[in-house]
């Protein structure tokens, strides 16, 4: 089936019922419900205090889904998120107990903070859409979304995360300050009590996967798809890059651009779409030579020289 304009529609909508909680940072929702709709996860970073977790109880509220924020410290355990199971001295069987990762939202509040082992244990999870505890698989909701956050600063005591694990993030997303109006209005919104309160909930967890899959109908021409391919290669053979983005970054920017295109009120892709998500998508995948971060080049620098770099097809419905 064809992705509609109702579609469009109904994701702006959802967008706007957002914005009655959250103030400002359209491109930043725009972002998060792309990743939704593309199955995939987003990693915030930015300073504490500007709403991370905010965003995703919202988004949660709003497709009544369900939520759970998982908050990371060094002592955290793999069972802490996955969950364990309990032996029935009555039954003689083992009975399986939820881990906060059976949620349709899920956030992974300062992933950073926890060790290596336990910020694997989301990785089946955010990879297969499934946890196993004792050998044995368990499906997680549908939607199943991850949003973890980090912050850039206090970096004492924490665990960077690995390259590995950043790849699993369809996207990395800053918020950044509000301005001053936008600030003015937060005061304004939240000094008697939380909007989230009094917001009703705009779709349905169902909805969304319907969507989801209306998003993988989205039609892809042979000369984007040959586009997206050259961006991603080229990335990997620019001469200040370490590790170029892997064939992972190239399927994650494939939907990610199909969920902008149907964001947008298209049924196709164009260039256009490729090029806005290029970032979100393949920065935080981009490791670059010592040397020349020594020099100061940055992977946005790398990126721009990438995108100016190869030809943009003519687009083709």
């Amino acid at each position: 089936m064809n992705p509609t304009l109702t579609d469009s529609g109904e994701l702006q909508q959802l967008i706007q019922h957002m914005q009655q909680v959250i103030v400002g940072k359209h491109r930043v929702l725009e972002l998060l419900v792309t990743a939704l709709l593309a199955e995939g996860h987003v990693l915030l970073e930015d300073v504490p205090g500007i709403g991370k977790t905010l965003i995703g109880k919202t988004l949660a509220h709003c497709i009544n889904g369900t939520f759970k924020r998982i908050q990371f410290t060094p002592d955290l355990l793999p069972s802490d998120i996955t969950g364990f199971s309990v032996f029935d001295s009555k039954t003689g069987t083992f009975t399986y107990h939820p881990g906060p990762v059976m949620a349709n939202v899920v956030l992974a509040d300062e992933i950073n903070r926890t060790i290596p082992r336990t910020q694997s244990s989301l990785l089946e999870s955010m990879g297969e859409f499934q946890v196993t505890v004792d050998n044995v698989t368990y499906p997680l909701p549908r939607p199943f979304f991850v949003i973890a956050t980090q912050n850039p600063i206090e970096m004492d005591g924490t665990f960077p995360l690995p390259e590995a694990q950043l790849d699993r993030f369809l996207m990395r997303v800053d918020i950044g300050y509000p301005s001053i109006s936008e600030e003015t209005l937060i005061l304004e919104r939240f000094q008697t009590t939380d909007p989230l309160l009094s917001l009703s909930p705009l779709t349905t967890p169902e909805r969304i996967v319907e969507l989801q899959r209306e998003r993988s109908h989205v039609h892809v021409s042979n000369a984007i798809r040959e586009y997206l391919s050259r961006l991603v290669q080229a990335t990997r053979l620019h001469p200040a890059v370490r590790y170029g983005a892997s064939p992972r970054a190239t399927l994650n920017l494939l939907k990610a651009s199909q969920a902008w295109a149907l964001l947008q009120g298209r049924s196709y892709v164009i260039p256009d779409d490729v090029q806005e998500l290029s970032g979100p998508v393949l920065l935080h995948r981009l490791i670059l030579k010592p040397e020349e971060r020594l020099r100061g080049i940055t992977p946005r620098e790398v990126l721009d020289e990438v995108l100016r770099s190869i030809p943009v097809p003519l687009p083709v419905q």
